[in-house]
């Protein structure tokens, strides 16, 4: 990085340059990276072995600071490997891993857009974002069984699908008063968690909303609380 910035600051100052596309540039080369780091997760299978638990959590929070997928693999061998439950273990820290790298990607596929602005403090647990102003937090999901319903009835009704992901979503089943942002993603063979590898594909379909985005096509609902306002982006393939 140190040479990258050298090389911009040795360029002649005659030169016309936006040093922020360059910087959007490098770091789409860092996505395309990540992507390759997530897709390698593929070659297991996707499955959890026990729902999220706290203990589980702390017994694997090494993994948001490992971004190789190798590395991160090596490091579960080395702390499981002689636990009993070594393969359902290993299973949750290669899925929390993934969700959270893919989520970390998708929040800086926002962010390098024209229209967003980052949030100062990275460890804010209520947004993720602005657009033009409004607070945003973002989740990635693949379709829910539970809704119900086809991908093609949450196409036509994103309302109905909101409404149920902040409740069915939300920490204990609470209502998550906050705007938020929904990728939805469904994929026809039914493996809808590979897709939040995708990168490439991702930022297209974030641009793609981002460029049309309008406040007041935003859906709104109703809480105890007041008002939030919310989207749906649908990634369907």
């Amino acid at each position: 990085m140190d040479q990258f910035l050298n090389l911009i600051l040795c360029l002649n100052s005659s030169l016309s340059i936006d040093i922020s596309l360059i910087f959007r540039s490098f770091a789409r080369v860092n996505l395309e990276l990540i992507e390759i780091q997530l897709k390698k997760r593929w070659a297991s299978e996707y499955k959890w072995g026990r729902k999220q638990a706290d203990i589980w959590d702390s017994q694997t929070n090494f993994i948001y600071t490992i971004a190789d997928f190798d590395e991160v693999v090596a490091r579960i061998y080395d702390e499981f490997n002689t636990h009993r439950k070594y393969e359902d273990l290993r299973n949750y820290a290669l899925n929390r891993w993934y969700n959270f790298q893919s989520a970390r990607a998708v929040e800086h596929i926002f962010n390098l857009h024209s229209k967003v602005r980052r949030v100062k403090n990275d460890k804010d647990r209520e947004k993720d974002f602005y657009i033009y102003g409004v607070a945003f937090d973002h989740k990635t999901s693949v379709f829910p069984s539970g809704f119900g319903k086809n991908v093609d009835y949450a196409v036509d009704n994103p309302r109905e699908l909101a409404k149920w992901l902040y409740v069915n979503q939300s920490e204990q089943q609470r209502f998550h008063a906050k705007n938020r942002l929904f990728l939805v993603l469904h994929k026809n063979d039914g493996e809808h968690w590979k897709l939040k590898a995708e990168l490439s594909w991702i930022k297209v379909l974030v641009d793609t909303y981002l460029e049309s985005y309008r406040e007041l096509d935003l859906i709104s609902l109703k809480h105890s609380k007041g008002m939030l306002k919310t989207d749906v982006i649908f990634g369907c393939r």
